[in-house]
């Protein structure tokens, strides 16, 4: 029994084992997404700022297991990520994929058809920031598939 032990001991310490921790972030992870339909991957919302008729805005901790990702999507009034932990992707149609980490911020202009998500080995977490509301409608297209992730 004592050398089972040592032996598990032994595999821990040379990496052989990874200890799943919390990804560390400035906000509660929330509960499943309850717009799951439009993403690949598991992910958390955690609404910060519910819209209404004095602020026009909705903002809200989204929190990506790695490889998550939105849908293809667009915004009628824009919206802005502000990235908190984690790595991730972020790419408008027709370019490259930006590599996003935490303290970057992208401001998306309206009707940018676009996807954001968690690295392939990485969760992310990010505030996302509608603004123009209550007229910011958001328009979801085909999932991002792994060709177009990678």
């Amino acid at each position: 029994m004592k050398k089972l032990l040592l032996v598990l001991i032994a595999i821990m310490i040379t990496g052989g084992i990874t200890m799943a921790k919390e990804l560390n972030q400035p906000f509660a992870k929330g509960d499943i997404n309850p717009y799951s339909k439009f993403f690949t991957g598991t992910t958390h919302l955690q609404r910060l700022v519910e819209k209404d008729d004095i602020w026009n805005s909705s903002i809200g901790n989204v929190t990506f297991d790695a490889g998550a990702r939105t849908n293809w999507h667009k915004h009628s009034g824009g919206q802005i990520l502000l990235v908190t932990a984690g790595e991730g992707r972020y790419r408008e149609k027709g370019k490259e994929i930006q590599i996003l980490k935490a303290g970057d911020v992208v401001k998306i202009p309206p009707n940018v058809e676009h996807w954001h998500g968690a690295a392939p080995d990485s969760e992310f977490a990010h505030i996302s920031i509608e603004p123009n509301l209550p007229n910011n409608q958001t328009t979801w297209f085909d999932a991002v598939n792994d060709k177009e992730y990678k």
